[in-house]
């Protein structure tokens, strides 16, 4: 329940729209009106569930509460509790929405992290669970205002450690951030509220009496519901930073390529082509997605993390990549570990012609199969997969005509709703150099990647191209 005293106090403010517009409190985007109201659900709740289905931005909703809470004084001290993929998301996240607001993350080895916590001045300290977990005993030590999970579905045992982590935490407010608050029985949501409010439920309670009695604790909005608030195709790039292993894996990989198409660039009689900076910029890639020696790959990580709520919400993806062998990789890997369990199918040039129409009806119709993996080449015409509600591209084509046409085959006419796009792009790397090339020159940059350029081909200039590297032009200068 909302305490009387709580209501009266967000009614006597001046309202959230105009706090917001106030000089003092700046939005990067104007939110979509559903958003406003879900700030307006958090601010006055001590005990609160926002349950929205994923992608309709309950990150944006929580840290744009969370900064009125602290410009008003009712919060100083915020902790933020997410699984460790999205500790670096929740970090940008804040410094888009809430830039004034100091962020301490807790990472790193032991005598590190007990520092931070215990010395930490910062209003937002953010954590991932299972850190929480290693250092349950120092978060305990000092109290917090407000503490927020995301992805709370994670504590829905409440026998597990990371449940009794979270709930051995002392503070005043708590909120809980799920795509998914009911993912196999009724007692997952119980297992949430024992940290939202604990007491409020109790194992064996009837769906009816727990709706009843979550109702002013709880909001949950579905694409459906907020469709005339949502353009039909909504794309934004997810930035992932690569794993430690794979950050060293790709410098390596960079310096070496580089070194030599300097050599190549230098070498009497021969010359530094286009083809040998493709041929790195291809490697650089591959490793953007898996480090070759130990597996590791950032995206994949924040892929299952994404995947696990819109499977466990009954909705349908489609997840695409530029290599076969990637996509081996990432179904060797999804749907078999985690909470949610489910399987995956391929749709591929190396899958026969005769086996693919079976694909694409169990892709739409089993709801055991709510995940397609598909290359460019294979995906990109003639398809009509319109009931999938989610695409992500795991890795980005050189033709962004390309990756139009793969989006296109969710988002057309007679999709049930809108559309979720999402771009991966690891950040520091080659990804980011080319997305910034195909922003300023696509049409050119087309050109060049084609199939089958020549020497006589339109395209980027040598010094355009050898800016991807720091690599010198013909002039002797390094190029920009």
């Amino acid at each position: 329940m909302v305490k009387l005293e709580d209501r009266l106090m967000c009614v006597l403010q001046p309202p959230i729209e105009a706090l917001l517009r106030a000089e003092s409190l700046p939005l990067p985007f104007d939110p979509f009106p559903y958003q406003m109201e879900g700030v307006a659900f958090l601010c006055p709740r001590r005990h609160a569930v926002v349950a929205d289905e994923m992608g309709l931005g309950k990150t944006m909703q929580a840290i744009t509460a969370m900064r009125l809470l602290v410009h008003r004084g009712d919060v100083r001290r915020v902790l933020l509790v997410c699984p460790k993929p999205l500790v670096t998301n929740w970090r940008r996240e804040l410094l888009q929405w809430a830039p004034e607001l100091s962020v301490n993350v807790i990472e790193g080895p032991p005598a590190r992290r007990e520092y931070a916590w215990r010395h930490g001045s910062s209003a937002v300290t953010l954590v991932g669970y299972e850190t929480l977990v290693r250092d349950a005993a120092l978060a305990g030590e000092r109290p917090y205002d407000l503490v927020v999970l995301d992805e709370s579905q994670r504590i829905k045992n409440p026998g597990s450690a990371t449940s009794a982590a979270v709930r051995g935490l002392t503070r005043e407010r708590s909120w809980a951030l799920t795509g998914t608050p009911i993912e196999n029985s009724i007692d997952d949501l119980v297992g949430i509220f024992e940290f939202v409010s604990p007491g409020l439920l109790r194992p064996g309670l009837t769906p009816r009496v727990v709706g009843d009695t979550v109702r002013d604790s709880v909001i949950r909005r579905t694409k459906d519901l907020v469709l005339e608030d949502l353009p039909p195709k909504m794309v934004h790039d997810e930035p992932i930073d690569l794993s430690p292993e794979q950050w060293e894996t790709y410098q390596r990989a960079e310096d070496e390529g580089v070194i030599h198409l300097r050599e190549l660039d230098g070498a009497e009689g021969r010359e530094l082509t286009i083809h040998h900076v493709f041929e790195l910029v291809l490697r650089l890639k591959q490793v953007c997605n898996f480090d070759p020696v130990t597996g590791a790959s950032a995206k994949l990580d924040r892929l299952e993390a994404d995947l696990e709520e819109c499977v466990a919400s009954g909705r349908k993806a489609i997840v695409f990549s530029q290599w076969v062998d990637t996509i081996d990789q990432i179904a060797a890997r999804l749907g078999k570990s985690g909470p949610v369990r489910y399987e995956t199918e391929q749709y591929h040039g190396r899958i026969p012609q005769r086996r693919r129409d079976a694909v694409l009806d169990r892709f739409k119709n089993d709801p055991n199969c709510p995940v397609l993996l598909m290359s460019y080449g294979a995906g990109s015409v003639g398809l009509n997969l319109q009931f999938a509600g989610y695409v992500f591209l795991f890795d980005r084509w050189w033709n962004p005509a390309v990756e139009d046409q793969a989006i296109n085959r969710a988002h057309r006419i007679g999709a049930a709703g809108p559309v979720t796009v999402t771009r991966m792009l690891a950040t520091g790397t080659i990804e980011e150099r080319i997305d910034q090339v195909l922003r300023q020159k696509r049409e050119l940059f087309d050109e060049v990647f084609r199939d089958g350029v020549g020497a006589g081909s339109a395209g980027l200039s040598r010094d355009e191209l050898l800016g991807l590297f720091p690599l010198r032009g013909p002039s002797g200068r390094a190029a920009a």
